[in-house]
């Protein structure tokens, strides 16, 4: 140990500041840069100082342009998502949810050519472009709840039509460039049958436009009661639930008066609604329970909203439009197409104002009026075209093409529908006008946003079947279901602002996800919102 003093200048070494030691330039770099070679302090820039501000500068750029700029050029380089104006770019999907999911999940497919970016409009020649689609091309997809961003299969049965079969997901999937619904002789929950039923409910919508679907019939074009169908109904109303469609389907209406109450009368007025109607129900017009969430509903009631100017409740409902059902039918046996939109209150013996301007028939050759016009739970404008009899899958197994062009509300307001890639009929706005003889107002073609239903069964509500012919199983074949819309009307989106559903299907969640619940009162227990026309306010 060698004790030394506590003074520097007693060690016989020479450490002040200003003292030059050998590795001096080891830890001042830039000290031969400097008077006396002393660090009595530095330039305001240096060559050290600017290598280092400039490495800093590359770093946070580079980060930049990794999370920023590269989305940026990302959609400036897609030109598929230009379309869809400030909606819904990055994937996002119609209920506002950012899928989670890797791979090809945005709201238009990838596989989408781009000859099928656009289309021309069936009503005046304007071009429309394409806001989702489904190529439907990866296979062994499944569409279980949380498997899909936009498609989810039922699991349940579907007591609404008597269906023999239990829909069943595992009866949903996608094979080879198709998606593909089973129908199969298969015990399921102690029916002898199962099928397949999915929706973009509550996940993709749309306002007006043009829908198409590339189909692939079940079969064979002589095998009577299969019952496939592609349609669409209001997001406030979801198929199989019937809590949830209690008092809104078929409903299509925006008015107060008798057509929102019980049976389309009050103390048996207006006379006309109790007779020529139903026959099997003495000819009463109406058995539905009124519109639930209609004009009339008393403020401080539960309505969804919104509010006319006047202060009353715009009328809110879950219409229907089919693209397609297909059925077997006469004879010789054909195959048909039915081409229908649902609507209620009810005109005068279910009779819409059908004439030539109001009903367009191009090729009455293949396309005729269909004999069903409503009953006491729905009125029908229906018109079934025959199919190409090669397009079943026990047959040539070809695809056609069946869609629908609507714009909703009333003047303009139509819907045309296509089968097998050719105009079948259209329907103006103007067969839905108020009707005096049962006292009720205008329907406007659906203003509801629609989701997309598809699904394969069998019901003996829809006509006859029989078993021994069919060759089970069964399948519904769809290549692609595309949505179109006009630039300057994008309305995608299950809950618009004018047409809002979110809240209210959060407030009653149960009811459009326990499919045993039947009735809005009944099961579920619910007060039916009172009615102003009806003196309850």
């Amino acid at each position: 140990m060698f004790p030394l003093s506590a003074d520097p200048d007693q060690w016989n070494a020479y450490v002040t500041p200003e003292t030059k030691e050998a590795d001096d330039e080891l830890h001042l770099p830039d000290a031969s840069d400097r008077p006396n070679h002393i660090q009595h302090g530095g330039t305001v820039i240096s060559w050290r100082g600017f290598v280092n501000i400039g490495t800093l500068v590359v770093l946070v750029g580079s980060l930049l342009t990794l999370f920023a700029g590269y989305p940026v050029i990302n959609y400036v380089q897609n030109e598929r998502a230009d379309n869809l104006g400030a909606y819904s770019i990055g994937g996002i999907n119609a209920s506002g949810q950012v899928p989670k999911i890797a791979g090809n999940f945005g709201l238009i497919d990838e596989d989408t050519p781009e000859s099928a970016l656009t289309k021309t409009s069936l009503h005046d020649g304007s071009q429309l472009t394409l806001v989702f689609s489904d190529e439907f091309n990866t296979p062994g997809r499944t569409f279980w709840p949380g498997d899909d961003p936009y498609w989810e299969a039922v699991d349940l049965h579907y007591w609404e039509t008597n269906n023999l079969e239990w829909y069943d997901p595992l009866a949903i999937t996608t094979n080879d460039g198709a998606l593909e619904i089973t129908l199969s002789q298969k015990q399921t929950h102690n029916l002898n049958y199962q099928g397949g039923l999915m929706s973009s409910w509550n996940k993709f919508c749309f306002t007006g436009g043009y829908v198409e679907a590339n189909v692939s019939l079940p079969g064979t074009n002589n095998a009577v009661g299969l019952w496939p169908a592609v349609w669409s109904m209001g997001n406030l109303g979801r198929a199989g639930y019937g809590a949830s469609l209690d008092g809104l389907w078929p409903y299509s209406y925006d008015a107060c008066d008798v057509g929102t109450v019980q049976n389309q009368t009050v103390n048996g007025q207006p006379h006309a609604a109790t007779v020529d109607g139903d026959a099997e129900y003495g000819g009463v017009l109406s058995f539905l329970p009124g519109q639930r969430l209609s004009r009339c509903t008393c403020s401080g009631q539960s309505h969804p909203g919104p509010k006319h100017s006047d202060g009353t409740f715009v009328g809110r409902a879950a219409p229907e439009i089919d693209m397609f059902e297909a059925q077997i039918t006469g004879t010789p046996l054909t195959g048909q197409v039915s081409q229908s939109a649902q609507w209620a209150p009810f005109n005068y013996g279910y009779l819409w104002f059908n004439t030539s301007e109001n009903e367009i028939i191009p090729d009455p050759t293949i396309s005729k009026q269909n004999s069903y016009i409503g009953g006491v739970l729905q009125q029908a404008t229906s018109v079934v075209t025959d199919t190409n009899p090669n397009c079943y899958e026990g047959e040539t197994g070809c695809y056609s093409i069946y869609g629908f062009e609507y714009a909703p509300g009333f003047d303009d307001a139509y819907i045309t529908w296509v089968s097998n890639n050719q105009v079948a009929w259209t329907l103006n706005g103007a067969g839905l006008a108020a009707d005096s003889r049962v006292e009720i107002s205008a329907r406007p073609v659906s203003q509801e946003p629609m989701y997309l239903i598809m699904n394969l069964g069998m019901s003996y509500n829809f006509g006859q079947i029989d078993l021994a012919q069919i060759p089970f199983p069964v399948h519904l074949r769809v290549d692609y279901i595309r949505v179109y819309q006009p630039s300057n009307a994008i309305n995608i989106g299950c809950d618009p602002p004018d047409f809002p559903t979110a809240a209210y299907i959060e407030q009653y969640m149960e009811a459009y996800t326990n499919p045993n619940l039947t009735t809005w009162e009944g099961d579920y227990e619910q007060e039916w919102p009172k009615n102003s026309f009806l003196g309850q306010c």
